[in-house]
Formats: C-alpha cells, structure tokens, sequence
C-alpha cells in the first residue's frame, strides 16, 4: 500500500512539472516550479521503486536508491517514464530461470580421486613433510596426517613428531593419538605375550621369547622410545632373543639379535650374529645394509661401494637405497 500511494504522489508531481513548463509564467518561475515538483517526483518514485527491489539490490545504502532518483531527476521530461519503462517490467515479468546444464565447482581438497590399493605402493615422506611444516591450511595438515595411515610406520613417525608442534590443536590432538595408537598397540601385544609366557610350557618359551623380542624392537624401530625409555626396550629385546636362542637357534633370531647389538653400538657381538644368520640360510643381501652400517660407523669407507653394489638394481632404485646408491656407487 506504501508503494502506491508513493508511486501515485510520484505521478502528480510529475504532471505539476508538466504543467509549469506548459504555463503562461515567466522563465525563472516556470524553471523553479519545474525543478521543485521534478525532484519530488524523482524522489517519491525513487522511494516507490526501492521498496519493491528484492533485498539483494536494495544494498548498500543509500547508493541504491540514489542511483534510482539520478536516473529519474538527471533526464529531463521522460527520465521518470525511462525509470518506469526499465525497472516495472523487470519486478513484474521476470525472465524465466533457465534450468543450468552444468554446476561449476572450485577444486576440492586432496585426496580428489580414488588411490590403488597396491601393496607394493611406496610413499615418499618429504611430500607430507612439507605439508605439515608449511601448508597454511589446517584441512591440509590434517589430511596429510591422515594420508600417513597407509605408511610403513618407521616412515609415519617422524612425519607425527614433527606434527606434535603444529600451531593448531586440532593437527596435535590427532598427532598426538595416532602416536599413541601405535605405542598402545604395541604395549598391549607385549602384556599379552608376557602373560602367555609366564604359564607356557618349557617348549613354547623360545618362541614366546622371540616374539617378546620383536615387539621390543618394533618400540625402538619405529622411534616410539627415546632416552633411558629406549636403552631399557633394547635391553628387554636383547635379553629375549638371547633366551629365544638359548632354547631354539634360528637365521632370524640371529638377525633380531645382530640389529640390536648394532643399535646399541655393540659392533663385535652383531657381526657374530650376522655371521650365524648367514650359516643358518639367511641370505646375504639381507645382511649388506646392516655390515655397511657397520663399516661406515668403523670407518671403513672403502668397503660401503663393494658391499652396496652386491645388491639387485631394482632394490637400489628404491628408497631408502636409492639415494645411498647415488652417493657411493
């Protein structure tokens, strides 16, 4: 009802302007009497007109209703009938909405397409290293924690820790728990084979004891131990594949044993394991990286190439050889 009565206002005004212009006056009377009900014309239908705009052309204010009244006021005698001719048509017979063919997307977040469960799928951890230490987005970073779900866990942890001192809680809450799911795993196979040791028979105990040993490694393997927490894993695993040997004596137990003595910087007693692995049939490419090790932390430089090129190309192509490959061979 507002717009009516304004849009009727609008139109008598307009008449009045008309009017003065058609009128016996003299100029100066006529231009005032003319530019006086012209503006108030102009300015009831620009008042009209705003009221029915739908409310996203009604903003900001007061642009958009001065735009109208300068349209209407500017144009002399038909600028309000132009206003009139251009917007009532446009309120009153919209054009029809056409149904859309297409729906434009923007690029969503990574992963976009489904990956090849493969198993022999490898992944490059420097990728989601700089994810996390440099992607702006959060969505980002958790993404890429999530991404190291399908890693080989000595690959994940570093990529975890170095997540446990993101800015955002989010990304460290999850670090944080996904650590923790694997060090809870572990512990709780560890629980178990100490409690089925403690009531297994004379004969089950060697097994039982290699297992043990396993897990222990697997804390300090994967980097789930630091410190004196560590030195007492590797002790745990070092005394159970030594009763593990004691009662049954095996290439990989041997194995076991000769890593550990090598991480816990014991080189002679991890070179006699080794050689008992390899008299028990483990093979010896299977020992090269491990005798390398060894002769690089004695200084035996001259050995590493020797010993790196005993193994098969297609192994030396890949990570972690790959890059060794590149700098002795």
């Amino acid at each position: 009802m507002t717009s009516k009565w304004l849009f009727s206002g609008a139109f008598l005004f307009e008449l009045s302007s008309w009017a003065a212009l058609s009128a016996q006056l003299p100029v100066g009377q006529a231009a005032l009497l003319y530019a006086s009900a012209h503006a108030l014309g102009s300015l009831l239908l620009s008042a009209g007109i705003w009221l029915l705009l739908p409310r996203r052309y009604k903003f900001p204010l007061p642009w958009s209703p001065l735009f109208i009244f300068a349209l209407a006021f500017f144009v002399p005698l038909l600028g309000a009938v132009g206003v009139i001719l251009a917007v009532f048509p446009a309120l009153y017979l919209p054009r029809k909405q056409q149904e859309q063919a297409w729906d434009s997307m923007s690029v969503p977040e990574l992963p976009f397409r489904p990956q090849d469960q493969r198993r022999d799928l490898m992944f490059s951890d420097g990728g989601l290293r700089d994810v996390v230490r440099h992607a702006p987005s959060t969505e980002k970073r958790l993404n890429a924690l999530f991404a190291t779900r399908r890693m080989e866990g000595r690959d994940s942890i570093p990529i975890l820790k170095l997540a446990l001192r993101d800015p955002a809680d989010d990304v460290r809450l999850l670090a944080y728990s996904m650590l923790d799911q694997q060090e809870s795993g572990i512990n709780q196979r560890i629980e178990t084979a100490l409690g089925q040791l403690a009531a297994a028979a004379e004969e089950q105990r060697p097994a039982l004891h290699a297992t043990l040993a396993r897990w222990y490694w697997e804390l300090a393997y994967l980097g789930l131990a630091q410190g004196s927490v560590l030195e007492h894993v590797l002790n745990q695993a070092r005394e159970h594949v030594e009763q593990s040997l004691a009662g049954v004596s095996n290439g990989e137990s041997h194995l076991l044993a000769g890593r550990i003595a090598l991480q816990q910087g014991l080189l002679e007693q991890a070179e006699t394991h080794f050689q008992q692995a390899e008299l028990a049939g483990v093979s010896p490419q299977k020992l090269v990286p491990f005798r390398a090790e060894m002769a690089f932390i004695q200084r035996r430089y001259e050995e590493i190439p020797a010993q790196l090129a005993t193994l098969p190309e297609p192994l030396l192509q890949r990570p972690p050889f790959a890059e060794l490959a590149r700098y002795w061979l």
